[in-house]
């Protein structure tokens, strides 16, 4: 009886779509190369992420971080501000906003910030969020100046690219880029970018209690294109066009030959 009960449970497809995410721990490929632009910079990019066909999939098929507010996909908590000049642009773009094209519309910077804190301790400001909901920039799906992201969808009426007008954490997912100073063997020190995936654990801590996460999910490895043509916008952002065009024909190339550690989620997909 009880080997019939277990046999059952395996054979029961699960409806919850956490359970499709793949683990955070697989093999992944590395490229490291010298940035064309800057002696100074080493850029150290994971091919496994930026040859994955990862999409965007909000308002299709987006699961979102809270169950239940799947119209929400990531933008529950609001967005912190990386520093200053983030601040900067974002008001500038707020004030091309209006009633007609901002549901929740509000004057003034205080009035749609708040501080918060990212680590407990340290103060931080951020989007302010509205009471029991998501971020004060997200539009309903039924609004009648547009579903979705207000600066987004600002941007696309301005004919820019959004992340000129959004908060930088917003535009960069699901990139994640880090920067430190490394002190080689013969002294000399070069500004080490490295570019991964911006998966549960990048959240810290918190990123484990979200309901679900699109990098791991095959859901969203859906695109017609890599990622890294896909965001190239984003990535010349954060690392230049010079670094950006000789990744990009490193990732063409491996590509060609074919990765060895392709993202699971990808290959999960193609299996469907």
């Amino acid at each position: 009886m009880a080997r019939t009960q277990l046999r059952v449970l395996v054979e029961t497809p699960t409806d919850d779509p956490r359970d499709r995410e793949v683990g955070l721990d697989f093999p992944r490929e590395w490229i490291e190369f010298v940035d064309p632009a800057d002696a100074d910079q080493v850029i150290r990019a994971d091919l496994t992420w930026l040859l994955s066909r990862w999409t965007c999939v909000f308002a299709k098929s987006c699961h979102g971080i809270i169950r239940g507010r799947s119209a929400e996909g990531c933008c529950s908590h609001g967005a912190f501000f990386t520093d200053a000049e983030d601040e900067k642009r974002v008001r500038a773009a707020v004030r091309r906003l209006t009633p007609a094209t901002w549901q929740h519309y509000r004057r003034g910077f205080n009035q749609y910030t708040e501080m918060d804190t990212v680590d407990g301790k340290t103060p931080a400001r951020r989007t302010a969020t509205r009471p029991s909901g998501p971020c004060v920039f997200l539009n309903d799906p039924d609004f009648p100046g547009g579903a979705g992201c207000a600066l987004h969808a600002q941007a696309l009426r301005d004919g820019v690219h959004p992340l000129e007008y959004k908060p930088d954490v917003c535009w960069q997912l699901p990139i994640r880029r880090d920067q430190e100073w490394v002190k080689r063997p013969d002294g000399t020190k070069v500004l080490l970018t490295t570019l991964g995936e911006f998966d549960r654990r990048a959240w810290g801590a918190g990123g484990h209690d979200l309901d679900w996460w699109c990098t791991s999910s095959p859901d969203t490895h859906v695109g017609s294109r890599p990622l890294y043509q896909e965001y190239k916008a984003e990535l010349i952002a954060l690392i230049g066009e010079p670094a950006y065009n000789e990744l990009a024909k490193l990732c063409a190339a491996r590509a060609r030959r074919g990765l060895v550690a392709p993202h699971p989620a990808t290959a999960a997909r193609a299996r469907r």
